[in-house]
């Protein structure tokens, strides 16, 4: 595999919160730690503030790190969205001009997280809608690509590198305006027994792959539930607080879930892949399985409620078993 790759949170408005503080130098400190000692060559940068993403973006080209540059926006209409896109693609060019390693993701998981492919006012709204009528899926490749299409103009307008879309199997990409195909493919046992011949016929359509998102939570059972095992959070004024139920932490189950997919990516020669995640700020770990909020957490870290840890002093996290994981799927060379 070419590029050996892990998302980076910089940041998501919700709801008027923000999901994770912003310091500049646990940022840079992360992201060095990321190449050291995770063995990436490449990262994915998403969130919905630009400048966090240029920044971070800026400091990561500094590292030698491949950056992904990959606006993730929410609840957004399309002219908004490629407004977005259009000053995301400018800054990311600039860093290109001066020497980075840019690819330009225009958007991720559009026809869930934002307004106008899918009927609904929220994530969930839509998801449950999809889940509860499939019929409402008939027009969304149509919808989805035509307005890709305008997006892939609008940043080849203003940035010369590559440029690629993470989608999920559900919208139907033509990948026709991009070069690179990039899936966020998180496997459950429902599509266990398909998942590497999937992964294979993506290789085998002839441009490059990209798995922009695969990952999962350190929980009993969540292997087998892949992209919805995150779902497991009670929530009070918008804020998580405890789980929804009794669960299990088993950090050796995200772990192995990690090796299996980076095992199923290099054989079939995926070009580049991007673990889910490297910190989900807000998601704390906690001794009392009620209140471990990192059970719901796609890290390869776990947030310390106080203090720091105790493998890297000054950062407020600990690594988690899937962290040794990836690193050691990395290393091989």
């Amino acid at each position: 595999m070419r590029a050996k790759g892990i998302g980076y949170d910089t940041g998501f408005e919700l709801g008027g919160r923000v999901n994770r503080p912003f310091d500049p130098d646990l940022v840079r400190r992360e992201l060095t730690i990321i190449r050291d000692d995770l063995h990436c060559t490449a990262v994915r940068l998403i969130g919905t503030d630009l400048d966090r993403i240029e920044f971070a973006a800026r400091e990561a080209a500094a590292l030698g790190l491949e950056v992904w540059f990959s606006p993730f926006p929410c609840d957004r209409g399309p002219e908004e969205l490629l407004a977005l896109f259009a000053d995301g693609a400018a800054r990311a060019e600039r860093l290109r001009e001066a020497g980075a390693e840019i690819v330009f993701v225009t958007g991720a998981e559009l026809s869930l997280f934002c307004h106008g492919f899918l009927p609904g006012g929220s994530i969930t709204e839509r998801l449950d809608n999809v889940l509860a009528s499939r019929e409402l899926l008939a027009g969304l490749p149509d919808r989805i690509n035509a307005f890709l299409a305008d997006a892939a103009e609008v940043v080849r307008a203003r940035f010369g590198g590559r440029v690629t879309y993470a989608a999920i199997p559900l919208e139907r990409v033509d990948w026709a305006p991009f070069d690179i195909v990039s899936v966020d493919a998180h496997r459950s046992k429902e599509v266990e027994h398909l998942y590497r011949e999937g992964v294979r016929s993506l290789v085998a359509a002839g441009k490059p792959v990209a798995i922009t998102e695969f990952g999962v939570t350190p929980y009993r059972g969540a292997a087998e539930l892949g992209a919805r095992c995150g779902e497991i959070l009670e929530h009070e004024d918008g804020v998580p607080v405890r789980l929804k139920g009794d669960y299990v932490r088993d950090e050796g189950e995200q772990a192995r879930y990690l090796r299996e997919l980076v095992e199923i990516f290099t054989a079939e020669g995926v070009d580049a892949a991007f673990a889910c995640t490297f910190v989900c700020y807000g998601l704390v770990h906690r001794a009392d399985p009620r209140t471990d909020l990192d059970m719901a957490s796609w890290g390869v870290v776990k947030v310390l409620e106080e203090g720091s840890g105790t493998t890297y002093p000054g950062v407020p996290w600990e690594p988690k078993a899937a962290f040794g994981a990836l690193a050691g799927c990395y290393a091989v060379r």
